[in-house]
């Protein structure tokens, strides 16, 4: 990971898809810099787009409130712009299909007595969700296992463990969005940021050249496949406010 201070000229910047908790939060809340750096975005030209693993619920709220062009929820399942909910993964029927969640989280507690279900599962759509507190590397790596052996997708972050299907990312929720609905940027104009796990798909350089990861990704660098290109000196949001001074001075 190269420091961000070594970050090429960042001019065609024109849209950053940012992951939120640990992201854009410190200490899990959103602080009075970063709602005038989002303002100072706009006033760039520049679009925020929030791609989270924060559930249905959570995330149709908060896309009224924050100067956005619109937000993923569900590591890829949703989209929010306005009144406007998309649902980005072909699920048939989210009844039938939360309940197969359901069921898989049942067999992993039958195995991991300790695990919680989150305190916003009951607001989301397309994945199950537990708490990670508490939990190491190798149970984490064991309950991925048998998500898989299952037919299902895992990934966590900071905060929340997910059971999900196998396709569902942050990467193909961002690229179905990116084509359908802000046409006009090409990927060397989107810049990725995030803190953990389930961002590891926007870090993927293949398909994101621009990637950055805030300070505190490195407790995780060792978990990962695809690193981000970037790294800030701070973590957090101060990074990500780190990041978007760096950008808006250039604009």
């Amino acid at each position: 990971m190269i420091p961000l201070s070594s970050a090429p000229d960042l001019q065609s910047i024109q849209l950053i898809a940012t992951d939120m908790d640990g992201t854009l939060t410190i200490n899990q809340k959103f602080t009075p810099q970063l709602l005038q750096v989002f303002d100072r975005l706009n006033q760039a030209g520049v679009a925020v787009l929030i791609v989270t693993g924060r559930s249905a619920g959570w995330v149709n709220g908060l896309v009224h409130y924050l100067p956005i062009v619109g937000a993923i929820a569900e590591n890829g399942g949703l989209f929010y712009q306005g009144e406007t909910q998309e649902l980005l993964v072909p699920i048939a029927d989210l009844k039938v299909h939360r309940q197969k969640l359901a069921e898989m989280f049942l067999e992993l507690r039958s195995q991991f007595p300790q695990i919680q279900e989150s305190s916003d599962n009951a607001f989301r759509l397309t994945d199950w969700t537990f708490d990670v507190a508490g939990l190491a590397v190798s149970d984490l790596n064991q309950l991925s296992l048998l998500c898989q052996k299952r037919g299902f997708g895992f990934t966590y972050s900071n905060v929340q463990c997910h059971i999900k299907r196998l396709q569902q990312d942050k990467a193909q929720g961002l690229l179905k969005v990116l084509s359908d609905r802000f046409p006009q940027y090409n990927l060397k104009q989107v810049a990725t940021v995030g803190d953990s796990p389930n961002d590891e798909s926007l870090f993927d350089a293949a398909q994101f050249p621009m990637s950055i990861g805030v300070a505190n990704i490195q407790r995780y660098q060792t978990q990962l496949k695809h690193l981000p290109t970037y790294i800030t000196a701070q973590p957090e949001g101060m990074g990500f406010c780190e990041f978007a001074d760096a950008v808006i001075s250039v604009h």
